[in-house]
């Protein structure tokens, strides 16, 4: 299964098992046929990102019971190459984008880190870093094209489910999109963090100086637990 997960009633979201157990009735739903039903019509006219294989890597990665930080984006990167699933991650030898270019400045700014020379974040996504967009596909060089066809209600129940049958947990909010997703949140159970995101239309508006990755790493050594290698 290389598309949307479910694609036929006796077929097996494309999910880890860890995942299917609390997210697998979604793909059940009547919105979830329609999604697959408006990829289906997309994927007819022209690209879509990331490559189907890809579209769930995230949870891949980081299976639901190791996830310790939720950073949220808003939708796939649309350039040819770019987006593989994780959001703001993009394979080597691909250029880092403008917005990884700036989380790449904070990091430095925060921590010390020096910027990377490549795009690729699944070493964070191993280490328990949900690297989730709220839309998890996007329509070749046009961005925000696969908003309201049913991938937030998605992304939605995945951050409700994290945020009540987890506990301690960092969830990253950058932009108005992520924001949304505030109001599931318990700020007495999890570290939830605000930003603008770090595109270079916004970043300059309070995403610089933010100061995320330490404010994520105090928070686990204040619980008594490892922080995060940014």
């Amino acid at each position: 299964m290389t598309e949307v997960p479910g694609e036929g009633a006796e077929r097996k979201p494309r999910l880890p098992d860890s995942w299917l157990a609390v997210v697998g009735d979604q793909f059940t739903m009547p919105y979830m046929a329609e999604l697959r039903t408006f990829l289906a019509a997309e994927k007819a006219h022209g690209p879509v990102f990331p490559p189907g294989a890809e579209i769930f890597a995230a949870f891949d990665h980081t299976p639901f019971h190791r996830v310790r930080v939720v950073i949220l984006g808003q939708d796939p990167y649309h350039g040819p190459g770019q987006a593989h699933g994780l959001s703001f991650s993009v394979r080597r030898p691909v250029r880092p984008p403008p917005s990884l270019v700036n989380i790449y400045k904070e990091l430095q700014a925060d921590l010390g880190v020096p910027p990377r020379d490549h795009g690729d974040l699944t070493a964070w996504a191993d280490q328990g870093v949900l690297l989730l967009n709220s839309v998890l596909t996007v329509r070749a060089r046009e961005p925000n094209s696969h908003r309201g066809h049913g991938w937030e209600r998605f992304t939605d129940r995945v951050v409700e489910v994290l945020a009540t049958q987890r506990e301690g947990l960092a969830f990253v909010l950058w932009g108005a999109a992520a924001a949304q997703k505030a109001a599931g949140i318990d700020p007495g159970r999890h570290l939830v963090l605000r930003s603008p995101h770090p595109s270079p239309y916004s970043a300059d508006k309070g995403f610089f100086g933010s100061r995320p990755f330490s404010k994520i790493n105090a928070y686990f050594a204040a619980r008594g637990g490892p922080g995060v290698q940014w």
